[in-house]
Order: C-alpha cells, then structure tokens, then sequence
C-alpha cells in the first residue's frame, strides 16, 4: 500500500544515525563531516533558477501556515526569500562566491603572528535554519606571504553564508586560510550565540557557544596564551 505524505515523512524523521535518530542530532547539534553536505548535482541549475523554484515552494509553506499572500505586506515575501537565500545568506554554498585572494610579500619580515579580531558574522543553523550570530578572531604567523586584512573577514563572511555548524565553521575557515597562507600556523576562535538555543528549544538567552581551532605553532601554551591577551577587551 502507498504510504501517506504524513507516513513518508514520519519514516524520514526516524532514521537511526550510529544510534541516533536525526531529530536527536538536531536537538543536540551533532554534525556529520568538515564537508558542507551538498548533493553532487547542487549547481545543475542557475541562481535565477533556485530563486524561481524557491519563491514557488516558499509560498507553499505560508499557504500551509494560512497566510493571506493577497495581502500587501506579504504577497511579495516568497520572492523576496529566494533572492535573500541565494544571493545573500546562503551565497557561501556557490564555490563561485569565493573571495578573490592577493598574497604580497612579507616584506616587512613581521614575523610575529598577525590578528584579526571580533569579526562580526551572520550564519544559519543547519539544523532548524535560524540564526547564528557571533564574532569570530583570526590569527596567522606568515611563512613568506601575506594576505590583505580585509580578505580575512570575507574568508570568515563566505564559510558563514551557509548552512553550518559552529565546529565546522571554525575548521573550514582554517583549513582554507592554511591553504592560501601555506601554513600550519593558524589560529580561528568563534564565540557565537546560536538562535536556535535562545528563542526555541531551551530558550536560554545568556549563553554562548566557543569553538576554537590551534594550528603549527599556535598549539603551544605560550603562543595560546599570547593570542588570548590579545584578544582581552
């Protein structure tokens, strides 16, 4: 017998996962790889494409809610969402939206590490699609090269621009800057305050979530230390 969209959906939510039933992963924040999930066929279609599709299904979900889309304020919504999923918060799916990234020469011969600190970002919680707000601090020490300050908030910006995890954020921030700096010694700290924690769920408004990742050199206490001074207000 054909199941009901109500089974259907009832089946997908109770898939077990190593013991874990998905909704148990998205209560507690679990995640599945340093990898954003996306299907191999995710760019087979046009941004305009995604816009139109999304704006369609979009509106499905406020008819589903009972929403009067006829109504002034809000029968332009469903377009106005595709366009703010695809071109702003989630632009940092597209590998196309990477920034462009210049190295100079040190020529200064700093050798010293370098820090960039309380970076403002906006991210999405994968798991309930509400925000993540927070401040992340970036830190490096050259090995020849070095990069524009403002390349390293657009860094923090691009990985944040999608569906994420906090703990995968941090690693794929360092990961692509020990690629373009060709080196270990990279440092991401992320203190973060996740929507879906404060206004849902345990409604706990006071609370923060740190992440850290210490690379090469920066897995010494002496330089741990030296980059948490400097990140004291």
């Amino acid at each position: 017998m054909k199941k009901t969209n109500l089974e259907l959906l009832t089946d997908e939510n109770d898939i077990s996962l190593n013991g874990y039933t998905e909704q148990d992963i998205g209560e507690d924040h679990m995640f599945t790889g340093l990898d954003t999930p996306m299907r191999a066929d995710a760019f087979s279609i046009s941004d305009t494409e995604k816009k139109e599709k999304i704006a369609i299904l979009f509106k499905e979900i406020m008819n589903v809610l009972g929403l009067d889309l006829t109504d002034d304020s809000l029968k332009g919504t469903p377009k106005r969402v595709a366009k703010m999923y695809v071109e702003e918060i989630f632009s940092g799916l597209n590998p196309e939206n990477m920034p462009k990234i210049a190295l100079f020469d040190n020529k200064y011969q700093y050798n010293q590490m370098l820090v960039e600190k309380n970076i403002t970002f906006y991210s999405n919680c994968e798991h309930h699609f509400v925000p993540i707000i927070g401040k992340a601090h970036v830190s490096y020490i050259s090995s020849g090269k070095v990069i524009g300050l403002s390349k390293l908030n657009r860094i923090v910006q691009h990985f944040a621009k999608r569906p994420q995890v906090q703990e995968r954020l941090t690693n794929q921030i360092a990961n692509e800057l020990k690629t373009i700096l060709n080196t270990e010694d990279v440092a991401v700290i992320i203190d973060a305050k996740h929507l879906c924690v404060s206004s849902r769920g345990i409604k706990d408004e006071t609370s923060a979530t740190v992440t850290s990742y210490y690379g090469g050199a920066f897995k010494t206490q002496a330089k741990i230390t030296e980059l948490q001074n400097y990140l004291k207000d």
